[in-house]
């Protein structure tokens, strides 16, 4: 005769792994589209918005690569360049890159309204906080400081260039989980504002939250998000939950400042035995 046992974690939520931009710094994810357009534009290509966002939340080198394969950017580049580019121009493009976005992450460098309140509480409760990127470790060093000027300084700190494969692997949030001390994924909660993100923490084992207003997907500064009519921030508002939640993630919700009221929604389904 043979048993089955069935193991499921039933305590609580013990660490938050968080991204960057769009997810509690830069509302809109502004600094690495205002960077890319300024890579793009020293080369003689002026990108869009929409391709610069496409690939948003990779490791910034793959980023650059995913971008060179868009057609219409592919095309651009052969006809400037003559050539399709090399992994030693690839190269030159990211030590570019790397610059450039040093300064536009400079200029915003802001919290996401309530990331301070959400950090306070969380930690208050008991839960750990950490945070991945698809930065590299030395495009994120002035942000890290400022965010901690803000109110916000999550334990651990893992980056793209830190690990052998970025999202949507899971390297980075299980390498999180692991220096947090998690019992279990299962008592891990990835948030982000990108599918590519969402995907890291579903690959991860863990739940996953997105984040539908202040990042990726509306992809508009918190001034410019103030300022438009209520009918068109709704309108936004539904096609930006509709494509995260697409991606797979239980839960998406407009901004960071609703965070701890899934974390008791998550509290409640361990409990009960559920798992991500």
């Amino acid at each position: 005769m043979s048993y089955r046992f069935e193991r499921r974690y039933t305590g609580a939520v013990q660490a938050v792994i968080m991204d960057w931009a769009g997810t509690t710094v830069d509302f809109g994810s502004v600094a690495p589209i205002n960077a890319f357009r300024r890579l793009f534009a020293g080369e003689g290509i002026d990108v869009t918005q929409a391709e610069c966002r496409a690939p948003m939340g990779s490791e910034k080198r793959d980023h650059i690569c995913q971008m060179l394969a868009m057609p219409r950017i592919r095309e651009a580049w052969l006809q400037i360049k003559g050539e399709a580019p090399s992994e030693a121009e690839i190269d030159r493009l990211y030590q570019d890159f790397v610059q450039i976005q040093i300064e536009c992450i400079r200029d915003s460098a802001v919290l996401i309204p309530g990331m301070d309140r959400v950090a306070a509480e969380l930690t208050g409760r008991g839960i750990r906080l950490g945070a991945n990127t698809g930065y590299s470790r030395d495009m994120i060093v002035e942000l890290v400081q400022r965010a901690a000027e803000q109110g916000y300084a999550p334990e651990v700190v893992i980056t793209a260039s830190d690990v052998q494969r970025g999202r949507p692997w899971p390297e980075m949030s299980l390498r999180a989980a692991c220096a947090l001390e998690a019992g279990a994924v299962q008592a891990c909660v990835k948030v982000d504002d990108t599918g590519v993100g969402i995907e890291e923490g579903l690959n991860a084992g863990m739940w996953t939250v997105a984040l539908a207003v202040s990042g990726n997907e509306v992809g508009l500064s918190l001034e410019d998000w103030q300022a438009l009519a209520p009918s068109e921030q709704q309108r936004l508002r539904g096609k930006a939950h509709a494509r995260l939640a697409g991606t797979g993630a239980h839960y998406v919700i407009d901004t960071i400042a609703e965070l701890p009221a899934v974390i008791d929604d998550i509290n409640a389904r361990l409990a009960r035995g559920e798992r991500p």
